[in-house]
Formats: structure tokens, C-alpha cells, sequence
């Protein structure tokens, strides 16, 4: 009896936890509570709850920063099924800082709308949290748990605007379709679960990694993509995209089209260079595909819209199949699995950068023109002149235009495209190459009716821009100038990215 309760407690051990490893989490949580109570004193802590958002979303960055200046290597927890190495920083990092530019961008479109503030604020806690958590997410549960907080706070969010028939068939449309993705990547979950009998993606990686290629291991495998393929809006899987992007608070499209793309990309990296290493001839092609049907359909729709936000949905539609395209060659070889990696890492970076300082410019500007028209924008540069060259600056980035930042991340995932010197790689590259052109006839119609055509009704009103929304604009126009001028210090950190222990180890 006395050895059946020895068991029963060892069994039961409480695990090892690195609070210091943890405490970008445990900061998110205490400020998810403090701004809960402030919001549940009274009204008088109303005008204060975007700060103390801000504020905590900072001080979550203060731990990322300090375990990326500490010597103490990977540090793993839960029996290696979370785990803080440089990967999992940088992405930690990325999430914190985009939501924090969301609150500077919510601040007065919340606040002057007719919005629960309070709750919204929380929801984007919440759903940043997610996000930090499947940075570091080793374990099939783990990341489906995470998907889940991220996922469930952005359906609500895309529907905040609960008045307003566009935005609840935007978080309907939404919510339906994410339900659904979630059904199949959960399916082959438990199918990889069933073939392996564990939900480590390390210990999968091991057991898959044998030669072999079983029919419910290869509909697994897509099916687990397909989920994923969702969240990042990749081609067919996309068609949620532009009506819950113009429907949704306009922030809160910022929010989607770089976060919660980016936390989707976190988790397709580390399954498939981790618990799928072994099985590349499988999701290699699909890969191949999703990226170029993603860049062709994203930026061959994008070129007839009219309607500035759906035109930046389709836009990011294409950018996930630019990001999508080094995972179908990433199988490879160690080295090309590193330099995929890496570039994948970079272009989140300065993509976040590039398209938080679009939305901060849309938001701006329809404070004074009530619309999301690309006509609306004729004439900008006679009232708006700021205005005018910031999003000038974000929109040829976003094109690849050098010196801003973007012409970096698309040398970066060229690089990774014919490194492994197979054709799938060069012809992907220069289907890219083929699809940067088309963009640049997309972004270059905005530029042209911003400073070539003439002003609507000549209303040459001066636009109020908020202090909150003028520093979201100036940290990303400053981001996208520096790592275009300077793109070593982005590139250091996709090296960083590239020697990730859980990749580098298998």
C-alpha cells in the first residue's frame, strides 16, 4: 500500500517551473487582471485602461529582453513541451510589441466609438497571450490550447462593432470558418497522436522520421495544414479574410493581418520543421502550391479592388504566400531548414513594421474622410502631407522597394528559395520575383491618387492626427527606414532564429 501511494504522489510530482523563463505570461496575466478591476471600479478608470494596457504590454517586453541577454541557454519545461530558446524571443518579442502598437491605435478609435472598452482591451490581452504561449508551444496540446486563447478573443473582437450589420457578419464569418479549420487540424492531430502515440513533436519528429509514408499519416499531415492554412490566410483557405478585415474595427484588422498571421506561422514552423522533419516529400509540394496560389490569386484580386482595407486583405493574402514559400524547400538539408527559418523570422519582423504603419495611416485618414475608398485618398499629399509621405514610405516597402525595409525581407526569402538549388526552389523564386511586380502596380495606384490627383470636393481640411496614433506611426516608420538602411540588425536576429535549439538538434 505504501508503495502504491509512492507512486501515486510521484505520479502526481508538481513540475519544475522557470518563473523567470515564464515571466513574459505571468505579466500578461497581472495585466489582464489589473485592467479587469480598473474596469470593473466605475467609469472614472475608463480614460486610464489604454494606458495601463500599454503600459503592461511594456513591461511583458522587459523579460523577453532579459532572457535574450541571458547566458543560460534553452530553457525547457513541462517535459521539453515548452520551451524558451532565441525562436521563441524573437516571435514573444514581435507579438508584444505589434499589440502594443494596436492599443496606440485603438486608443481614440475605441474611445470615441460607441465600443465597451474594457472588455476590448482585455480580449487583445488575451489573445496576445495565445500568441506568447505558441511561441514557445512544443506539444500538439499545447498549441491547440494556445491557438484557442489567441483565436477565441479575435472572433469576438471582429465583431466589436455590434451595431454595425458589416462588422457581425465579419466576426461570423469568422468565427464559422475558424471553427471549421479547427475541426481538421484537431482531426489530424489525433491522427498523429493515433499513428505515434505522443503529442511531443520532438518524440513525433523521432518516430516519423523513418522513410515511411502512410496514407493516414500523409491526410494527417495536410489536414493539420489545412488548419493552419486558415489562420494565416493562405489560398483557398482565405475567403474570410477580406469581408471580416472591412467589417472589423480597423485596428483590429492590424491586429489579424500581422499577429495572428504571424502566431500562425510560428506554429506551422516548429510542426513542420520539427514534428514533420521526416516527412517532407509530403508537405513540401503542398507547400509549393499554397505560396504560389497565395501570391498569384492575393495579388491578381488585389489589383481590382477599389476599397482601400479589402485591397489590404488580398495584399496579405499574397505577403503569407511570400512567407509560406521557404517551408517548400526547407526540407532539404540542415542548412536549408536554418536559412528557411531565418527568413521566415525576418520578413514578420519588418512586415509587421510595414503593414501596423498602413493601418495607422488608413486610420488616420478616415478620421476625416468617413471612408475606406481608395478614391477618398485623392489628393491627400495638398492637406495631409505627413500623412501622405508616411504611407507612401509603408507602401513601397511593402512592395520591396529598397532602401525601406521590405526589399530586405524579400532578398531574405529569396536566399532561402535557391539555397538547396532544386528547381522547385528557382522556379518559386521567380514566380515571387513575377508576383513583387504585380504588387508594386497595386501599391503605386494608392501613391499615384495621393499625390497626382485632385482632393474630393476640395475639402482641404487640415486631419487631427492623436498623439497615440502619431507614435504608432513614427516607431514603425522608423522601424521600416532603419532595417532597410541597416538590415544587418534584423538579420542578426534570423541567425539567432536559424540556430534555435529544437531545430537545430534534430
Amino acid at each position: 500500500m505504501t508503495g502504491l501511494g509512492s507512486t501515486a504522489l510521484l505520479a502526481f510530482e508538481a513540475p519544475h517551473l522557470d518563473y523567470h523563463a515564464l515571466a513574459p505570461e505571468i505579466v500578461l496575466v497581472a495585466t489582464f487582471l489589473v485592467v479587469f478591476t480598473a474596469d470593473l471600479v466605475g467609469d472614472r478608470f475608463k480614460p486610464v485602461l489604454a494606458s495601463l494596457t500599454g503600459i503592461g504590454l511594456l513591461a511583458a517586453l522587459v523579460p523577453v529582453l532579459t532572457l535574450g541577454i541571458d547566458d543560460a541557454g534553452v530553457r525547457s519545461m513541462f517535459g521539453g513541451g515548452y520551451v524558451i530558446d532565441d525562436f521563441s524571443l524573437i516571435l514573444k518579442g514581435l507579438f508584444v510589441l505589434a499589440a502594443y502598437v494596436v492599443v496606440l491605435l485603438s486608443t481614440n478609435y475605441v474611445a470615441e466609438g460607441d465600443y465597451w472598452e474594457g472588455e476590448y482591451y482585455l480580449m487583445v490581452i488575451a489573445s496576445t497571450l495565445g500568441m506568447v504561449i505558441m511561441a514557445s508551444s512544443r506539444d500538439l496540446i499545447g498549441i491547440f490550447v494556445a491557438l484557442e486563447l489567441l483565436s477565441i478573443p479575435a472572433y469576438m473582437l471582429a465583431a466589436w462593432r455590434k451595431r454595425d450589420d458589416q462588422s457581425n457578419e465579419a466576426g461570423l464569418k469568422y468565427y464559422l470558418m475558424g471553427v471549421f479549420a479547427t475541426a481538421v487540424m484537431l482531426y489530424g492531430m489525433s491522427l498523429i497522436f493515433g499513428i505515434t502515440g505522443s503529442t511531443d513533436l520532438a518524440q513525433i519528429g523521432v518516430a516519423l522520421d523513418t522513410g515511411e509514408s502512410l496514407p493516414a499519416l500523409t491526410l494527417a499531415i495536410v489536414f493539420v495544414v489545412v488548419g493552419f492554412g486558415f489562420k494565416v490566410s493562405a489560398v483557398p483557405f482565405h475567403a474570410w479574410a477580406p469581408d471580416t478585415y472591412e467589417g472589423a474595427p480597423t485596428p483590429i484588422t492590424a491586429f489579424l493581418s500581422v499577429s495572428s498571421k504571424a502566431a500562425g506561422f510560428a506554429a506551422l514552423i516548429s510542426l513542420t520543421l520539427i514534428a514533420f522533419w521526416g516527412q517532407a516529400e509530403v508537405w513540401q509540394p503542398l507547400f509549393w502550391v499554397l505560396s504560389v496560389a497565395s501570391m498569384t490569386i492575393g495579388n491578381l484580386i488585389a489589383l481590382r479592388q477599389t476599397n482601400i482595407v479589402r485591397l489590404f486583405a488580398y495584399s496579405s493574402v499574397a505577403q503569407g504566400g511570400y512567407i509560406l514559400a521557404p517551408l517548400a524547400v526547407a526540407g532539404e538539408s540542415l542548412e536549408a531548414r536554418a536559412t528557411a527559418i531565418g527568413a521566415m523570422v525576418i520578413y514578420l519582423l519588418i512586415y509587421a513594421a510595414m503593414n501596423l504603419g498602413a493601418f495607422a495611416v488608413i486610420i488616420a485618414v478616415a478620421r476625416k474622410t468617413r471612408s475606406a475608398e481608395i478614391d477618398s485618398y485623392g489628393g491627400l499629399f495638398q492637406y495631409a502631407p505627413g500623412l501622405c509621405v508616411a504611407m507612401t514610405v509603408f507602401l513601397f516597402a511593402l512592395a520591396g522597394i529598397p532602401p525601406l525595409g521590405g526589399w530586405f525581407a524579400k532578398l531574405a526569402v529569396f536566399q532561402a528559395l535557391v539555397t538547396p538549388g532544386t528547381a522547385a526552389g528557382y522556379s518559386l523564386a521567380v514566380i515571387l520575383g513575377v508576383n513583387s511586380v504585380i504588387a508594386l502596380f497595386y501599391y503605386a495606384r494608392i501613391a499615384q491618387k495621393m499625390w497626382m490627383e485632385p482632393v474630393p470636393d476640395d475639402d482641404r481640411t487640415p486631419i487631427r492626427v492623436p498623439p497615440s496614433l502619431t507614435g504608432a506611426l513614427v516607431l514603425c516608420a522608423i522601424v521600416t527606414f532603419v532595417l532597410g538602411i541597416y538590415p544587418n540588425l534584423v538579420g542578426d536576429l534570423g541567425e539567432l532564429a536559424e540556430l534555435a535549439a529544437p531545430f537545430a538538434s534534430l
